[in-house]
């Protein structure tokens, strides 16, 4: 049996390098303002920094091919997940984190304002597989009065 998602709208960041999420120095620490956190450089409060005692940071990523290094670490409702440079980080609706690869982001998300544009695409394409007949033509006629 298929199944679709159903349409929940997510927030999204996309990550390059420690700092980068709107929320890793949201909260003082301390008596550290948020401001004074990112200027001495400090690990990010969602994307930490990757490091692990069986890595020297030199290791090639299996994933993206760039030394470990430059990648983060972020505490899922799974457990922990490396953070390639230009992944997205998902806000889930429970307020749950996780990271998810740009191709993989690219195919399934959309911007929220550009929806309409995708459910007409696929409205076009399911239009197109549909096997003739009155349905596809009573569909048609309501797709058609839906652009108008």
């Amino acid at each position: 049996m298929k199944y679709a998602k159903i349409y929940v709208e997510v927030e999204a960041t996309q990550w390059f390098k420690n700092g980068d999420h709107p929320f890793d120095y949201a909260e003082p620490v301390d008596q550290f303002s948020p401001e004074h956190q990112k200027q001495l450089d400090w690990e990010g409060q969602i994307v930490g920094y990757y490091r692990t005692p069986e890595c020297d940071g030199q290791q090639e990523c299996r994933h993206c091919g760039k030394v470990m290094h430059v990648h983060g670490w972020i505490d899922t409702l799974e457990g922990g997940h490396i953070v390639c440079p230009g992944d997205w980080i998902i806000t889930g609706v429970k307020g749950e984190r996780y990271p998810i690869k740009p191709d993989v982001f690219a195919l399934t998300y959309a911007e929220a304002d550009n929806r309409l544009a995708k459910l007409e695409s696929a409205i076009e394409i399911a239009l197109f597989r549909m096997p003739g007949g009155q349905a596809k033509a009573d569909l048609r006629d309501a797709y058609d009065g839906i652009e108008s």
